[in-house]
């Protein structure tokens, strides 16, 4: 019962990471326009929340164990 808690509580803390580091590329990404991709003014605050939320990642590692197996 332990390790099936492990790898939820794994996967849902993964799930978050991504859709955290998403969010944050998509309101980095340019955004395009009729006269092409306008560049726009990074915000240095948005930059560091996904260094910060890509190192949670990394650090978070691989799955504990597999679920089936």
């Amino acid at each position: 019962m332990g390790v099936e808690r492990a790898v939820t509580r794994w996967y849902a803390r993964r799930q978050l990471l991504l859709d955290e580091i998403k969010l944050l590329q998509t309101k980095i990404a340019p955004s395009a326009t009729a006269d092409g991709a306008t560049p726009h003014p990074v915000d240095v605050a948005t930059q560091e929340k996904l260094v910060q939320a890509q190192a949670k990642l990394r650090v978070l590692g691989a799955c504990p164990r597999p679920i089936m197996g």
